[in-house]
């Protein structure tokens, strides 16, 4: 099941209770973004490896921000990332965001 995340703090507690996390940053205007949603989704549903978290970044800008700029990974939505051991190790935007490619990435980090 997905969780969707609003806030810096929420995002800092999941990187220190968990060893590996997944975030989405989704779009809820965009077609494309749409369709890597329910990737993500039909990856949460198969997969129990990695907790897999979103957010929306109409409702929570200030977050996507923070990701970009404090990890380096240039924004753009949809974007999927992989963060182990609180730091990313992983991520993909638009079309690349597949059920296999997410479920690949968690098997190879």
């Amino acid at each position: 099941m997905l969780e969707q995340i609003h806030s810096e703090e929420q995002f800092a507690e999941l990187l220190s209770n968990q060893k590996k996390i997944m975030i989405m940053k989704h779009s809820s205007t965009c077609p494309i973004s749409h369709a890597a949603y329910e990737e993500y989704e039909k990856f949460a549903s198969e997969s129990s490896k990695v907790p897999v978290y979103y957010l929306v970044v109409q409702d929570s800008r200030a977050l996507s921000n923070y990701i970009a700029d404090e990890y380096g990974i240039k924004h753009e939505s949809p974007q999927a990332i992989l963060f182990a051991d609180s730091k990313p190790v992983w991520n993909a935007s638009h079309w690349k965001i597949t059920s296999r490619a997410l479920k690949d990435a968690v098997s190879i980090n």
